[in-house]
């Protein structure tokens, strides 16, 4: 028994136990010590040799920046070439015009702009179709004059020239309104010679490149000819009997274009911002006018004293006389560049305000007080407007022994209020319902969502959603039906950040001075072709299926491409707005690679405003990291960052470039901006 049981351990035994233990646990604290030591050695080392290559970069970077920055500017030069070549196009233009001769004016005159609208005021009796033929040279003439406020840059324009292209264009717009509604009124004093045979009403369609008259007149006042639908369209309205018994006639005039909506005023640079980068140049110009001008005087004064000099010293006179003139010519030449030099300067330093406007936040949202009204900082007209109105059946003209009498009201063309101001001799609270309106949607406008409808408040001055009920929209048919309670001025309106911020965006060279921009967003794929000084729309994806748009295929000037964009619906450009209703990021993605592959190499690229630099982060990373990748350094620009990755001969054609070109991918990418709106 006793051999089967345990040995008991002894207290020498347990203690020497216990000491081995607590030498092995001193042992590991110590190794433990010693690996955390080690380790924090090499933490510190590492960042030591990280701190002296950041210093390294830092001092490098700092050593060339002004050499860079030097080329930049050379660079840039291109920019204010290409200004030079557009305001001599512009004169050239204004030449053709004017040796043309065909009668319209020059809106940049004030004077024929004036001689024009006053002309045609005078000018009676105008039919609906000679109306909408005049209406041609009116919208050309009212699209030239925004192009004047929008292409030639605020910081060149004078405030009264602003005012003055701005009064003009509100003068067309008003008057070509007016116009339209006094050939309304001919058309309906003619109602009865043009009654269908079937229902004893009259009927009229007109269509146009720019308008659309649609215009029915109660002539039966049949109660039970309640719907109204305008023959081969869907477009109609569905009245009441109280309208379907009274003597009025209803009017759609559609205009494709937008003249309701409050003129956006032209943004200026402040004057501090222009004038404290432009003074100075100027005043060294002007300096440069008066040493001209002094030097060129005292040498004509040398020229006469030596012209008093005795005949013994003609042929020595005459030989210094000569070498005055060279030396005044040469003067003259060199003078002539530092003055054409300094030109440049101030033209570059305008085009960079006009650029910086073009990128520019706004530090405040705009406020709406009221919960239906239409910010037009966040939303877009599209379509063009839609003018329905309830007008008062004027009188019919009638044939007397051959003779045409026609009354005619001095107060011209009535609408009819609807519903009356007062309706106390009713019965029932019902009899003025909202009436329903069947529209159709312009053709070449793309909607990416089911279009709202907005009516217009003449009083506030702004778009309004209430008083519109029961909105349905048919996208295969583009028809668009709701009731509405009071008559007015309509458009459908849409967001107008929908296709922001873009999923992904490509720059791809296709040719020598010429570009195709890819933008792809949540509902399409925008791919636009630059070239030179022209723009052009080349493809439209929506939802993976091409749509074709009558804009595919014509080359436009930067600006008016970007108008033709917006008014389509395809609006990828943003406002200084914009940022409060999007959100946006300063990471930017450059495929460095030759050929695009299905799993392109990616490579992260950061720019702070002073600093340009490669991140070693990936596309896939987790977390955002500002550490630099291996073997990269830090540059001044994005330009002399990617100039570390690409071949001589590319950088050589991007030297190369026809300014024109460079300055209209430049606008491109500055409306777009790409690397905020990603």
């Amino acid at each position: 028994m006793s051999g089967s049981k345990k040995k008991k351990i002894t207290k020498a035994e347990r203690l020497k136990l216990l000491q081995e233990e607590e030498e092995r646990r001193l042992k590991e604290e110590e190794e433990a010590r010693l690996k955390h030591e080690k380790e924090e050695m090499e933490r510190l080392e590492i960042q030591r040799i990280e701190k002296e290559k950041w210093s390294r970069l830092e001092a490098k970077d700092l050593e060339r920046r002004n050499e860079e920055l030097e080329e930049l500017c050379l660079l840039e030069g291109c920019f204010p070439e290409a200004e030079k070549l557009k305001q001599e196009t512009r004169l050239l233009s204004q030449w053709k015009h004017y040796i043309q001769c065909d009668g319209s004016p020059d809106p940049s005159v004030a004077q024929e702009m004036n001689t024009f609208i006053s002309l045609w005021k005078e000018k009676t009796n105008e039919t609906f179709e000679e109306v909408i033929e005049k209406s041609k040279v009116v919208l050309n003439l009212i699209e030239k004059l925004k192009f004047i406020l929008l292409e030639i840059s605020p910081c060149d324009l004078q405030v009264k020239n602003i005012i003055q292209h701005q009064g003009s264009i509100l003068q067309l717009q008003e008057l070509l309104h007016l116009k339209f509604n006094v050939a309304t009124e001919i058309l309906l004093r003619q109602a009865s010679t043009l009654a269908d045979l079937e229902s004893g009403n009259m009927e009229k369609i007109i269509k146009d490149e720019n308008v659309t008259l649609y215009v029915w007149a109660n002539l039966k006042k049949n109660p039970r000819y309640r719907s109204v639908r305008f023959s081969e369209t869907q477009i109609g309205f569905e009245i009441p009997r109280i309208l379907a018994t009274s003597n009025i006639a209803l009017r759609l005039l559609h205009t494709h274009y937008d003249h309701v909506s409050t003129l956006h005023l032209v943004s200026t640079p402040s004057k501090e911002d222009t004038s404290s980068v432009t003074e100075p140049v100027k005043d060294d110009v002007d300096n440069v006018e008066k040493a001209i001008s002094k030097e060129v005087e005292e040498k004509s004064k040398q020229q006469e004293r030596g012209s008093h000099l005795i005949q013994e010293e003609e042929i020595k006179v005459e030989e210094e006389q000569g070498d005055i003139e060279v030396k005044m010519s040469s003067a003259e030449e060199e003078s002539e560049a530092i003055k054409c030099e300094l030109e440049m300067k101030v033209l570059s330093e305008t085009i960079l305000a006009a650029q910086l406007l073009l990128v520019e936040n706004a530090s405040e949202k705009p406020e709406f007080f009221e919960d239906n009204m239409v910010d037009l900082c966040q939303f877009t007209t599209l379509g063009g407007i839609y003018h329905l109105d309830i007008l008062e059946l004027p009188p019919q003209c009638k044939r007397v022994k051959g003779w045409m009498i026609m009354e005619i009201l001095k107060e011209g063309l009535q609408k009819y209020t609807y519903p009356p101001e007062t309706t106390e001799d009713l019965e029932t609270e019902n009899a003025f319902p909202p009436i329903e309106v069947t529209l159709e949607v312009h053709e070449n406008v793309i909607f990416f969502e089911d279009p709202m409808v907005a009516r217009w408040d003449a009083e506030g001055k702004h778009w309004r959603t209430d008083g519109i009920s029961n909105v349905f929209y048919k996208p295969k048919e583009r028809l668009v039906t709701f009731s509405l309670e009071t008559f007015g001025p309509l458009t459908l309106i849409q967001d107008a950040h929908i296709n922001m911020p873009y999923q992904s965006w490509e720059l791809r060279p296709l040719d020598v001075n010429k570009v195709l921009l890819t933008v792809t967003t949540v509902f399409t794929e925008i791919q636009i072709q630059i070239k030179e000084n022209l723009c052009m729309l080349s493809s439209i994806k929506l939802r993976d299926k091409k749509h074709v748009s009558i804009l595919e295929g014509k080359w436009m000037t930067p600006i008016p491409f970007i108008i033709a964009l917006k008014e389509a619906g395809l609006n990828i450009f943003p406002t200084r707005h914009s940022h409060f209703y999007v959100i946006i990021n300063n990471k930017v993605r450059e495929h460095l690679t030759e050929e695009c592959t299905e799993t392109p190499n990616w490579a992260i690229l950061m720019f702070s405003g002073d600093r340009a630099q490669r991140l070693k982060i990936k596309e896939e990373s987790e977390a955002f990291s500002e550490a630099l990748k291996e073997e990269t350094e830090f540059h001044s620009t994005l330009y002399h960052m990617l100039k570390d990755c690409a071949s001589k001969e590319a950088m050589e054609k991007v030297r190369s470039s026809n300014c024109q070109f460079v300055n209209s991918v430049c606008h491109m990418l500055l409306s777009t901006r790409l690397l905020s709106y990603s």
